[in-house]
């Protein structure tokens, strides 16, 4: 690894032992019958889709899904043949590459259904049919199947090529185990929706659950379910983890590292950073350290942020900047040029998680781990 870290000044880490501690944890929560689809969006969630997804598929995903067509043919470029799907919004003039290379897509609108109708493309294009069960995000209302189903019908005996391969929802409240109301309420207009498409002589994969919903509604489990944050090695909600810490164990998978880049005294004391928003001691040490908010370490950290430098907590001072923080190391000695931080992870006992950093930005540690920006090496350990 010290050769991939030469000449960077930040890095990810992606520990590969805890990716497959994870893949266990799920694989163990379902039955043998149904798929795993790892979801990689949004750059893995920070992790790197590539090299990511290169784990969880030889480690045995049955699927992956991306966000956007761009992910999944840089997945198809990368080598990657598993079976992929598309979750967020397709652009009509794109479908034609989505049929060429094999990947999967997600039709959620009478407009979207429309714009498919209208820009065939020449093979088979396969589509997930998404189902608003009572998210209001994506998705068609149950009442709107018949039609769907009797559209698409009519377009293939015309000699379009689409396949219906997915059927699936998405939970808006399944993070709380203590309030499962809407949660079954969503899976009663599921259980319609699959009802009506079955009328028709569709019988696709059926997919409801993510993270939260594969732990805690094992009926959700249905043909396949799709697991984020989870794989990752994080909880979806405080309510979750309360629920199953105790019977099992997720490992994150993501540490983040950078290195001290200077290091003063100030002898008489003084302002740090941008509008001097606080005031040193005199004799205070201060590290400067090469990342920002640029890097995904956000201004909401100004002043209550922590960083690990030789196994110790040191604070972050005044404003986060673009490109740099200020660190008070005035209580940690022998600290020079070059020593390693911790932005996320652990150092000797001490440990910084993607769930601290979320507490103190007011945020979710999905969002934490996301922004880390993709431009970061990422060096799987």
């Amino acid at each position: 690894m010290k050769n991939e870290r030469n000449g960077v000044r930040t890095w990810i880490e992606i520990d590969s032992a805890a990716i497959k501690h994870n893949m266990g944890v799920f694989r163990s929560s379902i039955s043998q019958k149904t798929k795993l689809m790892a979801v990689v969006k949004s750059n893995a969630y920070g992790h790197g889709l590539l090299d990511f997804s290169r784990e969880v598929s030889r480690l045995g995903a049955d699927w992956l899904g991306v966000d956007s067509l761009i992910e999944g043919l840089a997945l198809r470029k990368n080598g990657n043949k598993i079976p992929i799907l598309v979750l967020g919004y397709t652009l009509p003039e794109r479908l034609s590459e989505a049929a060429e290379n094999n990947i999967s897509i997600t039709i959620s609108s009478m407009d979207n259904l429309e714009a498919l109708l209208g820009s065939l493309a020449p093979k088979s294009l396969k589509i997930h049919v998404k189902v608003d069960t009572g998210m209001h995000r994506q998705g068609f209302l149950v009442d709107q199947l018949e039609e769907f189903c009797e559209k698409i019908i009519k377009a293939n005996k015309r000699g379009a090529r689409i396949v219906i391969e997915g059927l699936y929802t998405h939970f808006a409240a399944a993070k709380n185990p203590s309030f499962p109301q809407e949660t079954t309420q969503q899976i009663e207009l599921f259980e319609r929706a699959i009802k009506v498409v079955g009328r028709f002589g569709f019988y696709p994969i059926k997919h409801a659950a993510a993270t939260a919903g594969t732990l805690l509604f094992p009926k959700t489990h249905y043909d396949m379910v799709r697991i984020g944050i989870g794989l990752y090695g994080l909880w979806p909600s405080k309510e979750t983890m309360r629920a199953l810490e105790n019977k099992i164990e997720l490992t994150p998978v993501l540490s983040w590292k950078t290195i001290v880049g200077e290091v003063k005294t100030l002898p008489e004391g003084g302002g740090v950073g941008y509008d001097l928003t606080e005031r040193m001691q005199p004799k205070s040490k201060i590290v400067i350290c090469p990342i920002g908010y640029w890097h995904g370490f956000g201004r909401a950290l100004s002043s209550i942020g922590n960083v690990l430098i030789h196994g110790k907590r040191a604070r972050v001072i005044g404003r986060v900047s673009m490109d740099m923080i200020t660190v008070d190391i005035s209580k940690i000695a022998s600290v020079k040029v070059g020593d390693e931080v911790v932005i996320i992870g652990t150092q000797n006992r001490e440990q910084v998680t993607a769930d601290e950093l979320a507490y103190l930005s007011d945020t979710t540690n999905y969002e934490i781990v996301t922004r880390t920006n993709p431009l970061i090496k990422r060096i799987v350990v």
